[in-house]
Formats: structure tokens, sequence, C-alpha cells
């Protein structure tokens, strides 16, 4: 059901008819159903707002592919590479705003979950939960996302609120540079009916019906990414499974990622093993060995597992995992066979970089560290090792008049990579040891007479 100025717009003819067939479906055949509710807010004209009076928020630049395929070869995103950047810009809302958010609250629908509050997603409320719960703020943030590059329309996130339409533009026009703006679509809420998904299994499959597979809010997740990763296991496996039975041959081996492998193993485990009881977000703080499970190493991650399982099949994408891997490995090394004296480190970095006044204490002439064991050390770089590495390496040539290459600095692709596996080093190993106990628990049966 959708919910704007305290009205069902189950009657609209702006928008799709809910979903009332599959849910009572669902329950026919047995599965525990639940009530959740999310909102999105108004979407503005571009045209209509004064972006001199609002804080840019630019692009990053130069710009970083999620594709490590991309990476590995040098390459910006194919617009960000010809200039086509969109920037987003920052304002806030102030006292005359959450008076209105506040005095026009009978306004807001009531839900039939939580006796007319709706459960709604806990870390991304509305702008009336906002003011509510944190009646001290002033203000609070909104940043204004234009949605594409030959688009006006755009998403001022934060500002979630299902408020009548003329209510809601008079709450936009309280903010700094929208005094003047229009709204192309009013903001509304969503309330929905889901499934308990301690009824699927890892792979998302239903335990009682073969072959049927959820992903998505349907499950109790909010959020774009959250929908998306379950529909990746979901369909993957859903997809193998129909090849196989199409082919004739057996079932194939379920593509389950576990909770040391990545995100998405822990959203799935969570949900399937606790349920959910509020709308589901991924935060970092729900896995456990979160210091290994980073951006920058999902490809070392996932890539190979993917493969394995048929659902990576591009050469040059599998050439690309071995070139970084060859990579990360020869950079590492060089920083753990670069040795000088500690004197010298901090003669040449600093004694703040390089630990303090100790490193020059007396009877540490001798004592030598690796650029490894360097980097390791807080508030020191890649980039400040690295600059010292290079200037060892000219002054070495020059000595001994050598027309040697220059120094290779680690390439960008592998930079992060490198950096974080050293800086992190002795955590991780800690972690793997955690992550090796957690494995060998993993399938061990509770005998029964245990109560």
């Amino acid at each position: 059901e959708r919910y704007s100025g305290g009205r069902h717009l189950r009657d609209s003819e702006e928008v799709e008819p809910p979903s009332v067939g599959l849910a009572m479906t669902l329950e026919r055949f047995g599965f525990p159903l639940g009530r959740l509710k999310t909102g999105t807010p108004a979407r503005l004209d571009g045209r209509t707002i004064d972006w001199d009076a609002c804080n840019i928020q630019p692009s990053e630049r130069p710009a970083l592919p999620f594709s490590h395929l991309r990476q590995s070869r040098g390459e910006e995103p194919p617009l960000a590479a010809v200039g086509n950047l969109i920037d987003c810009y920052q304002t806030a809302t102030n006292e005359l705003t959450h008076k209105m958010v506040m005095d026009y609250a009978h306004l807001l629908p009531r839900y039939d979950g939580m006796e007319g509050k709706g459960n709604g997603p806990r870390y991304c409320p509305s702008i009336y939960k906002k003011v509510e719960r944190f009646a001290e703020r002033k203000s609070h943030n909104s940043f204004l996302e234009p949605e594409g590059l030959n688009s006006d329309v755009v998403y001022p996130n934060g500002m979630s609120g299902p408020y009548p339409e003329e209510i809601q533009q008079k709450i936009f026009r309280s903010m700094k540079g929208l005094e003047n703006v229009e709204i192309f679509r009013p903001g509304y809420d969503v309330e929905y009916d889901f499934v308990n998904p301690q009824v699927l299994t890892h792979t998302l499959e239903t335990k009682s019906i073969a072959g049927l597979y959820l992903a998505g809010q349907i499950c109790g997740t909010t959020g774009y990414e959250e929908a998306g990763a379950q529909g990746i296991i979901a369909g993957a496996n859903a997809g193998r499974a129909a090849g196989a039975a199409h082919r004739g041959e057996n079932a194939p081996i379920p593509f389950v990622l576990g909770r040391d492998e990545a995100y998405i193993g822990v959203l799935i485990d969570d949900l399937v093993t606790k349920g959910a009881s509020e709308p589901y977000r991924m935060f970092t703080s729900r896995a456990e060995y979160r210091i290994s499970l980073r951006a920058d190493n999902a490809d070392l991650r996932l890539t190979r597992k993917g493969a394995e399982h048929g659902l990576v099949t591009d050469p040059e994408r599998l050439a690309a995992l071995d070139m970084r891997e060859t990579l990360i490995s020869d950079n590492i090394e060089r920083l753990r066979t670069f040795k000088l004296f500690v004197t010298d480190w901090a003669k040449r970095g600093g004694n703040d970089l390089m630990g303090g006044a100790a490193a020059n204490r007396p009877g540490r002439e001798g004592h030598k560290k690796s650029a490894e064991e360097i980097l390791g050390m807080p508030n020191v770089s890649l980039q400040d090792v690295e600059k010292i590495m290079a200037d060892v390496f000219e002054e070495e040539n020059e000595a001994t008049e050598s027309e040697s290459d220059a120094f290779d600095h680690t390439p960008s692709s592998v930079y992060d990579t490198v950096e974080a596996s050293v800086k992190y080093k002795s955590y991780v190993v800690r972690q793997e040891k955690d992550i090796e106990s957690w494995r060998k628990a993993q399938g061990a049966k509770i005998p029964p007479t245990i109560i």
C-alpha cells in the first residue's frame, strides 16, 4: 500500500496496484508474513533550485571505477573519462522547517503495523522521525542528488515524509536554496508484506517449496544494495538449478557465501538464522570479520569462487585477477625486503612520522627496519614510505652512475590493497585464526540431550 497525505493511494491512477494477490497466495501456502514500511522523498525540479545558495559536493576526480577490470586497465568510468560528472549539493533544515514538520504531523498517514506508527527502517528515518527523536538538533543535512545527466529530477536525500503535497512544498521551501522549488512528484510511504526469511535456506530457496527463491524487500530488508545482493545469490542459484534440470543433470552445488567471505554472506546468514523484526539494513558492524571484507579486495575474495560456479567466464577478468594478485604480492615483497636503519628512516621521514623522538634513542643506530614495518606504524602512508624508497633508489643510481629505470611506485589499481594488507596485517592474521575456528565449528551438531 502507498500512503501520502494521510491517505491510501491504492485507488490512484498514478501508481501501480498493490500485490495483494501475491501475499494471499504466499499465506495460503503457509508462509509466515509480517508488515513493514519504507518511504521515499519527493522528487524536485532542479531548474527551480538556487544551486549557488547550497554547498557543492563535487564528484571524486579522478573517478575510481567499481570494476577491478577497469582499474587494471587504468581506466575511469566511461562517462567520467569524457568529463560527464555530476555534482551533488548540500542544504539543511532549520528551526522553521522543524516547526512545520511537527505542526503538520497530524496529517501523516496511519499505518497497519505497530498501532498505526508503521514498522519502518530505524537507520534511515523520515524527516518527522528525525525531528521527533532529536529535538535538540536545530538542523539536519539534506543532500540534493541529481538523478541523471539528461534529467532535471533531483532526489533530496534525508527528506522522506508523506505529508500532503502542499505541505511537502512548504517544508522544502523553508530550506536554503529551495525557497522557490517546485515538486515533480510528492514523497510517499509504502507499507508491504514480507515473508519471515527464516523459512529460507542460505541459497534463498524456500524450504517448503523447491525451486521457489525469494530476494529483496520480501525477505524483510530495506535498501537497493541489500535487495541487489540477495538477487545475485537467489538468481544465481535459481538459474543454475533450472539449467541443470533442463539438461537432465544432477542439482548443482549451491552457491553460498559465508560470513567470512562477503557482506552478502553476513546479510543472508543474519536473515535466515535470526529473521527480521524490522527492516534489515547492512552495516559493517554486523560483520565479525570486517577487516578482511574490504571493497579493495572484493575481487580477490570472490572472483575465483564465481568462476568455480560458472558465474565468471570472462577470460580477461580472470587474467586481470591474476595480474592484480601478482602486483600485490610483488609490491608487498619489495616493502618487506627494503630496509634502512631506524635513524635513517627518522632522518628522511621526520621523527614524528617515524615514531617520535624514540627513533633517535642511543643504541638504535644499528637497528634496521623494513619498509613493511615502517608502513605498519601509525600516521605513515604507503606514499610516505615509497617517497623515501624512491629517494634512496635515485641516490644509489647516482652513486654508481647507473642508468636503471626510475623507481616504480605501486600502481593505483593495487595501492589501497597493498597499503591495507600491510597496515592490518597483525589484525588479519588474528582474524584468520578466528575464522578457522569458526569454520571448524560450522556443521557441528548439538546433541539432543543438551537443554
